[in-house]
């Protein structure tokens, strides 16, 4: 009763659709064009299904009530699977013509479901198939609805490691023409696995009424995985730590819609252990499987203070603060260290007890040198599992507007007055705030890669140039400011390279705690925590005038008769200029190691 009741409405739409459009040949191209539907349409909503013929060319209309906006979905097509975008496609313009703007191109290789929304009076669309002959079909479902009106628990985000949602309603019929989009987001390093315990919908061979869409990634034009309606129980997995989730419904046959559930996987294979370290914390993988031998679950693992608890997917997930659970720091010979212990608690006491292998993880993060060493120490009765691997700093670079450091500077070249006061921050990303940053050298260079000759500002802690100023240390950043400057030469660009140290606030005899000393003093071969960090260009203002090019003063000249006085001050110039040439060159080479910078001047 279902089908037919469908069928008797689809055979109507295909012969008003054809009827709609105007087929006329002109010049060998043929052409049609329709208008649907205006600002007196009393149809809130309508579906076509649009038969297309080879080297086709149509452009119609579609016009919409006052104070509301159209959506049109394009819910199954059925183009030429070997033309190009290009020579086939649907094309839909804000406006009542093709030179309106362009909302987005529809063709036969787009990997996700076409919707558009707008507000513009009317909207056109222009329908171009090639030469090729094959069958066209192209299921157009579109209606007006009031932007200011919502549907509740239609849509959201869910940032959850797990959760639940449903359709609006459900288990009661869903509402008509809903349009709801589910972002769902987890933890980096975290797949989705998602789960449909109901779909019940309306059914349809291409499910152009009413459907659910997954899409892998974190919008709904990320690449479709599936598009289901009718009964169905399926589940997706995404590729990443990102899924969306889109309901769409039609104007009839409502039913009770879906329920869903989602959980995080790991997205690598852990078949035992696995360490991760940054700045702000640790991350101790243990494979579940890992357990099972042991007959130990992931309830029976605590840190070293209990009450942080991990979280369980496929895998055991502690994440560890620097500052706390138990966490110890360890500052020696100017290495600091982190290292927690996870043990097991207690079974219960109605348990039968069972001899087990004792099993105890260490973890450990070591600072060195501008990585992380991970270690892990997983000991089974005297048997140590020792894993490492290499992790990075968080340390980043900016300008400042001014020395309150509040509002960094995002424009990239970054242009300046001369003699202007720049601001420089370079902070650390971590929770341990113990630490505090830094600033042992910085320096400038016209490339990025400071392959060139360069200029300290700071160099042992110590300033180098007359404008540099150094602020007092203030945890996790280290600042100073100094004024505009450029090459001797000219060049237009600036680049920043500082390399910091990060020490423990309480370490007195840190390299931090040193302040300015020279480098025969400095003796820091065993400092282990070091990074570095460029921000650039920057570039003189008047530059972004110029073009870059270099300014040099132009003669004054007057119209004088050229007589022999003339050619022979002419000729005493030149020898002149000549041998100052040769002077200046030898000069050049001799000096050429003492390439330096100059503060540029006041015009």
């Amino acid at each position: 009763m279902e089908a037919t009741g469908r069928l008797i409405p689809l055979t109507l739409l295909i012969v008003s659709c054809l009827a709609e459009f105007n087929v006329t040949k002109s010049g060998g191209q043929s052409s049609c064009r329709a208008n649907l539907g205006g600002a007196s349409q009393s149809e809130n909503h309508k579906a076509l299904i649009l038969q297309l013929n080879p080297s086709e060319n149509c452009t119609w209309t579609l016009g919409r009530p006052e104070n509301k906006s159209t959506r049109v979905i394009f819910s199954h097509l059925q183009l030429d699977p070997e033309g190009s975008c290009e020579s086939e496609n649907i094309q839909v313009f804000g406006g009542n013509s093709t030179q309106g703007s362009l909302l987005g191109k529809v063709c036969g290789k787009n990997d996700y479901i076409p919707v558009f929304e707008s507000s513009s009076n009317t909207l056109t669309f222009q329908i171009v198939t090639d030469s090729a002959r094959i069958q066209r079909t192209v299921f157009m479902f579109y209606y007006f609805f009031s932007p200011s009106a919502s549907i509740p628990n239609c849509g959201g985000h869910l940032d959850n490691p797990e959760g639940s949602f449903t359709s609006p309603n459900y288990p009661n019929p869903h509402p008509e023409m809903a349009y709801c989009v589910w972002h769902m987001q987890v933890e980096g390093g975290y797949k989705i696995k998602l789960n449909f315990e109901e779909i019940f919908l309306e059914a349809d061979a291409h499910c152009r009424f009413d459907f659910v869409a997954v899409y892998d990634g974190p919008s709904s034009t990320s690449g479709l995985t599936g598009q289901v309606c009718g009964r169905a129980k399926p589940t997706f997995e995404s590729s990443s730590n990102s899924l969306t989730v889109v309901l769409s419904t039609d104007y009839a046959n409502s039913y009770r819609g879906f329920s869903a559930s989602y959980s995080s996987i790991y997205a690598e294979n852990v078949n035992t252990t696995s360490l991760i370290c940054s700045s702000d914390k640790m991350r101790a993988i243990i494979s579940k499987s890992y357990l099972e031998p042991f007959k130990y679950n992931e309830n029976n693992l605590q840190l070293s203070d209990p009450t942080c608890r991990p979280k369980v997917s496929n895998v055991v997930e502690f994440s560890i603060p620097l500052d706390g659970c138990g966490t110890v720091k360890k500052v020696e010979d100017h290495s600091i260290t982190y290292t927690n212990t996870i043990t097991l608690s207690a079974s219960p006491a109605a348990e039968v007890i069972t001899r087990r292998k004792h099993l105890q993880i260490i973890v450990k993060c070591e600072m060195e040198h501008t990585s992380t060493v991970e270690t892990m120490y997983v000991t089974e009765d005297d048997v140590i599992q020792n894993q490492s691997a290499l992790g990075t700093y968080n340390a980043s670079m900016a300008l400042f507007e001014s020395d309150s450091f509040e509002k960094p500077i995002l424009e990239s070249p970054y242009y300046v007055d001369l003699n202007q006061n720049l601001f420089v921050q370079v902070s650390l990303h971590t929770s341990d705030p113990s630490l505090v940053v830094f600033l042992d050298t910085c320096r400038a260079s016209p490339t990025p890669d400071f392959a060139s000759t360069t200029y300290d500002l700071i160099k042992s802690g110590c300033n180098r140039d007359e404008t540099c100023e150094v602020y007092p240390l203030s945890a996790h950043h280290g600042r100073f400011r100094f004024n505009a400057l450029k090459f001797l030469r000219s060049l237009g660009s600036v680049y920043l390279q500082c390399r910091v140290f990060v020490c423990d606030s309480g370490d007195q005899q840190s390299r931090c705690g040193q302040g300015c000393v020279s480098r025969r003093k400095r003796d820091v071969s065993s400092y282990r925590w070091k990074a570095d960090t460029i921000v650039g260009p920057v570039r003189l203002r008047r530059d972004r005038r110029a073009g870059f090019q270099n300014q040099m003063p132009g003669e004054i000249t007057q119209n004088q008769p050229f007589s022999g006085f003339h050619l022979f001050s002419f000729t005493v110039l030149s020898l002149n200029v000549v041998l100052v040439a040769v002077v200046v060159v030898r000069h050049f080479v001799n000096q050429r190691t003492d390439f330096k910078y100059q503060q540029l001047q006041d015009c």
